[in-house]
């Protein structure tokens, strides 16, 4: 009986150094990637920032600049989930890190959103009040669940039957879920044209809704105890830390970073005409 215990042991053991060190490469390749390209780009796009960028832009490029450099961190640190030793750092580590990247989510959809008669500062100060409150609520819940009823949320490889942990992720991602899909309802509606009138935003509201259902499906899954779940829940982990940041930058901020005004105003337009803004003008 013991020895069926120890080898039970064992196996486990395997499993977990193998999900720890199965996809670290993935990600510190890809986190090492975007932030050579953010080094290489930074000259230019400061000075394009300095020279005609509002306070919005210089905000939020500076937090992108800041939540990257955390994901490269969290890429790196991977082994830490393992450790019995490091749970601690790497529950910090891996909440301010998920906690920086949804700032940056929610950033986006609040400036997006904002009303037009905003000036840049009210526009900056409505966007941070907004994401900072939201953000502010979900470290502190976080941080009581983790810390203080010890419930294993950033650890991929414990508690895969907890169901609290799993209830958690499944409010989480039910909530982006649904943001997302409120956002894609009002553009089919009537007041489609209180939205920007930008495809590139809704490419991206549209991926951003996918993958939170699948992940939401995941977790479900997970939560029911079964296998597909855990596997595909990792699975949008990894895709999750390494594609989300240089799909935003490429996204919403490449454009801006284009050396002349002619070509940006020309995709701006292009985009505007595609998605039916001039369409009243010729009726």
């Amino acid at each position: 009986m013991s020895r069926s215990v120890e080898e039970e042991i064992k196996i486990n053991s395997d499993v977990v150094d193998l999900n720890c060190n199965g996809y670290d490469t993935l990600l510190v390749v890809s986190s090492v990637l975007f932030i050579v390209y953010l080094v290489v780009r930074a000259k230019k796009n400061f000075r394009r920032l300095f020279h005609g960028g509002s306070y919005i832009l210089i905000s939020y490029y500076a937090l992108l600049w800041l939540v990257t450099l955390l994901n490269l961190a969290w890429s790196f640190l991977q082994t830490w989930q393992c450790s019995p030793g490091k749970q601690v750092a790497w529950n910090l580590l891996s909440l301010f890190t998920t906690s920086g990247m949804l700032c940056l989510e929610i950033s986006l959809m609040a400036f997006l959103l904002k009303d037009n008669y905003m000036n840049a500062m009210e526009a900056l100060a409505h966007t941070f009040i907004v994401s900072g409150i939201i953000v502010f609520v979900d470290i502190l819940l976080k941080a009581i669940y983790v810390f203080g009823f010890g419930v294993p949320l950033f650890n991929n490889d414990v508690g895969s039957t907890d169901t609290i942990k799993w209830c958690l992720w499944i409010v989480h991602k039910l909530l982006l879920a649904a943001a997302y899909g409120f956002i894609l309802f009002v553009h089919f509606s009537k007041w489609r044209e209180k939205l920007p009138p930008r495809p590139a935003f809704y490419n991206y509201v549209v991926v951003m809704f996918v993958f939170s259902a699948v992940t939401l499906f995941a977790c479900g899954l997970s939560g029911i105890g079964a296998g597909l779940g855990s596997w595909l829940y990792n699975l949008t982990v990894l895709c999750y830390h390494s594609l989300y940041l240089p799909f935003l930058y490429v996204t919403f901020l490449a454009d801006f970073f284009q050396e002349e005004d002619f070509l940006l105003d020309n995709a701006y337009y292009s985009e505007m005409k595609d998605a039916g803004f001039f369409d009243a003008e010729w009726e």
